[in-house]
C-alpha cells in the first residue's frame, strides 16, 4: 500500500483508478483498508476542487416537483393559493416560515435547502 495526498489532477486520476480496481476488496482486507483510505482522499479533493453549490430553495422545489412528477396546483394545499405558487416559483414572492415548514413536512425537502438565500425579482 503506497498511499499518500492527493495534490494534482493526475493524482487524482490515479487514485480513482486505484479506487475502481479495489471495488471488490473482501471486507477486513488490507485492500479493503487502501479502499477505505483512498476513498476518503478522493472524497476531500472532490469536496476541495469539484466542490456543487447547493441549489437555492426555488430549484430545490422544482427538482422535487419533478422526481414527484407534481405540477403547480399540486403545491396549492402546501403554499396556500394558486396565485402564492406562481409568485413563489417565478421567485417574485420569498417563502415564508409557514411555507418552508410545509415544504419539508409534505415533499421532505431538507430545511438546510428551503432556508438558503435567494433573490426575488422586483415588482
Amino acid at each position: 500500500m503506497n498511499i499518500h495526498p492527493i495534490y494534482t489532477e493526475n493524482d487524482y486520476n490515479v487514485a480513482l483508478k486505484r479506487v475502481e480496481s479495489l471495488m471488490d476488496a473482501t471486507p477486513g482486507s488490507r485492500e479493503f483498508d487502501e479502499l477505505e483510505i483512498l476513498s476518503t482522499l478522493v472524497e476531500s479533493y472532490e469536496t476541495k476542487h469539484y466542490s456543487i453549490d447547493a441549489p437555492d430553495p426555488i430549484e430545490a422545489i422544482k427538482f422535487r416537483m419533478e422526481q414527484e412528477g407534481l405540477i403547480q396546483k399540486d403545491l396549492v394545499a402546501i403554499l396556500g393559493s394558486k396565485s402564492r405558487v406562481s409568485e413563489v416559483l417565478n421567485k417574485k414572492r420569498k417563502l415564508t416560515l409557514e411555507m418552508i415548514r410545509n415544504l419539508h413536512a409534505n415533499l421532505n425537502i431538507p430545511f438546510e435547502n428551503l432556508l438558503e438565500e435567494y433573490r426575488v425579482q422586483a415588482s
